[in-house]
């Protein structure tokens, strides 16, 4: 059934702009998007047919009206465009594009359209003035680019002198990664212990704002001109535009020519077939009006460039054969099956494995070693199988069954009563120990800096640990570590050993989400330490006592009151307290002079280290914080009070306060100073 726009409210279009900006940022100036290029062209169409029904409600911040990201000062000395670098308008479906072209050949019957490729990279346009190149900028946000002409000079595609019968040329390309310069890049970084890019277009982004113009050279880009910007004299034909530049040595987009109809969605399936065997990315085809006189006559609106649009294809998928299935132990001993498959390329990178989940996934698609299945990624990120290709099965294959013996330690292994889950029962196999220890010393529990995975299974594999609470006798065994390399050299662990020290005046809630019992996280731990502020006293309250706190559901509570009920947790708890960590919460200032407000927190902050410290602030004061504004908001919190975020507008709109930070500190005569939180 389809939405009714109608019943949209403001409140909910301002929260699709909020996520849609949001997505916007991570893709354009962070080069880390969450989502597929499917899922945001998706909310993309869901807001523009909101604003179609509630015109309303647009104003100018809508993502509608935003071309492209920021410019990033800090990367580069930024310019204004002499043409708009707009965006083009995307279509879904090659009805709305054949409405397009009909809608052309209604004006100017004589119509020729281009179909090309769309690149999938980043836009750069090129100034040259008496063929010599003089600027080269990124897009920015449409109207105002960063001078990346530096970095545009040593990639090979880049021409720097041109011989052609233009007095000034402004071309503008798609600056992009082939699939083995990235692969060679990533395998570099994975070499210096870096983190990995996610795919070509983002490492492309990140590397063309390089303020080093050797790392470009050295990690190597490519660039395809698609269009001529402007030109003195000026051309009247994009084939023909492209045609000379190609002449001149400028790599050109492929261009197919096209009259008909079947011609153009000829040529846009044949460019859609072909996405598997070339050596770059593509996410769609871009269909234009080859003469470029009747483009000013089909404008998209002030976010789009006028005479072209795009149509979009499907999230790729692909087929290939399972080789084998890998069984993992995760810390409560879950059974993870991983398929290991032939690798494939999908969305710019080479995927061969991806995650079965549990017997109940593996059966409904009928997954077996040998088996032909269709892969895809989840938000262009991780691999999934979407289904077997059944007709494919070899004679002989069968239906993969997890074994009731624990691949790790030989335990026996039982389905967990109303789950899926395959759980191995041996509380002593080592890696269910493993998976604790990771878990205890992570970020969201005891956050011990530089105490990584590898040191982990060393320590265990040298059994100098067997528990969680062995973490902190490392330092009786300082010398012999170090000796050994276990952890590094002297100073690498000492810097271990210091920071398993320094743990140990860590908040008890971070020491409650680090054992690993099931449904006990981060904030479910915090919630329980403010029922509770000794650990002490949450080991011996009942599951009835338990439910009555908020996060804690009956599973949780029965899972919490069997933990401290164990002997052999009981005798981890009491070592724990005996090595010197934390099992009361500090005594806070508290006060119910927030007793009934609900705050929302955004923008930067300056007075708190971090988001949690404010949250804690407030609520230690009997107030509550959300994540989004509504007409149950007592204040928005922002210290930018100006601003024209999607939220300051809704808070505006309802007529809820816009305070600073500072303003709810004079209020409370609270100085963050005195909780460390500067």
């Amino acid at each position: 059934m389809s939405e009714d726009y109608s019943l949209v409210s403001i409140n909910e279009y301002h929260d699709l702009c909020d996520t849609i900006k949001y997505h916007m940022d991570k893709y354009y100036n962070d080069d880390t998007p969450e989502i597929s290029d499917h899922e945001y062209d998706m909310l993309m169409q869901r807001l523009k047919a909101i604003e179609e029904v509630h015109p309303e409600y647009i104003n100018d911040d809508s993502p509608t009206r935003i071309i492209g990201g920021s410019v990033k000062r800090t990367a580069g000395v930024t310019v204004e465009h002499d043409v708009p670098m707009l965006s083009i308008q995307d279509l879904f479906s090659k009805e709305d594009v054949l409405e397009w072209v009909h809608n052309v050949r209604n004006t100017h019957s004589d119509a020729v359209f281009c179909v090309e490729q769309k690149i999938d990279g980043l836009s750069m346009s090129i100034r040259y003035d008496k063929g010599r190149l003089v600027l080269a900028e990124t897009r920015g946000d449409g109207l105002i680019g960063e001078d990346v002409t530096a970095n545009a000079l040593v990639i090979p595609d880049v021409v720097k002198k041109l011989d052609l019968p233009f007095d000034s040329l402004e071309v503008r390309g798609e600056v992009y990664m082939t699939h083995e310069d990235f692969d060679r890049t990533n395998d570099r970084m994975e070499a210096m212990g870096k983190k990995l890019f996610a795919n070509p277009r983002n490492c492309a982004a990140g590397t063309l704002r390089q303020l080093d113009s050797s790392i470009v050279k050295e990690r190597g880009l490519s660039m395809f001109v698609f269009n001529i910007q402007r030109s003195e004299p000026a051309i009247s034909s994009h084939i023909e535009g492209q045609e000379l530049l190609k002449k001149a040595g400028i790599a050109t987009a492929p261009v197919y020519r096209c009259v008909t109809d079947e011609e153009i969605l000829s040529a846009i399936d044949a460019i859609g077939e072909s996405r598997g065997d070339l050596p770059y990315d593509i996410d769609g085809a871009v269909i234009k009006i080859d003469q470029i006189a009747y483009r000013d006559d089909f404008p998209a609106g002030s976010k789009y460039s006028a005479g072209h649009v795009a149509y979009k294809y499907p999230p790729e998928e692909k087929e290939t054969v399972i080789r084998s299935i890998e069984l993992s132990v995760g810390m409560t001993g879950r059974i993870n099956p991983t398929a290991v498959f032939d690798p494939i390329r999908l969305c710019g990178t080479t995927v061969s494995r991806a995650t079965l989940h549990n017997q109940d996934f593996i059966d409904e698609l009928g997954i077996g070693i040998g088996r032909t299945v269709m892969v895809y990624k989840s938000g262009e990120i991780i691999p999934k199988i979407r289904r077997v290709v059944s007709d494919k099965n070899p004679a002989d294959s069968v239906t993969f069954r997890i074994s009731d013996t624990c691949p790790v330690c030989g335990g026996r292994v039982v389905r967990e009563p109303d789950t899926a889950d395959m759980v191995c029962q041996n509380d002593d196999c080592p890696a269910k120990l493993e998976r604790r220890i990771i878990n205890f010393v992570g970020r969201d529990a005891m956050d011990i800096k530089g105490f990584g995975e590898e040191y982990i299974r060393t320590l265990i594999e040298h059994k100098y640990i067997n528990d969680v609470a062995d973490i902190y006798l490392l330092r009786n065994h300082r010398d012999e570590l170090i000796e050994q390399g276990l952890i590094g050299k002297q100073k690498g662990t000492d810097n271990v050993l210091n920071a398993i020290e320094g743990s140990k005046a860590n908040e008890p809630a971070r020491l409650l989400a680090g054992l690993a019992i099931p449904g006990i996280g981060k904030a479910t731990a915090k919630s329980l330490m403010k029922v509770y502020p000794s650990l002490e006293g949450l080991m011996e309250a009942s599951v009835d006592e338990l439910l009555q706190i908020r996060d804690v559901g009956e599973a949780t509570a029965r899972d919490l009151y069997d933990y401290f009920h164990k002997d052999s947790n009981i005798a981890l708890m009491h070592r724990l307290k005996e090595y010197g960590l934390k099992f009361e919460a500090d005594k806070v200032q508290a006060g119910d002079e927030l007793k009934g407000r609900t705050y929302v927190i955004t923008g930067k902050l300056l007075k708190f280290k971090n988001r949690d410290a404010l949250v804690e602030l407030i609520e230690s004061r009997g107030g509550t914080v959300s994540g989004s504004v509504s007409s149950k908001t007592y204040a928005l919190i922002n210290n930018d009070v100006t601003s024209t975020s999607g939220k300051n507008k809704k808070a505006r709109d309802l007529g809820i306060a816009i305070i600073s930070e500072e303003d709810l500190l004079s209020e409370l005569s609270f100085n963050p100073d005195q909780k460390g939180n500067l």
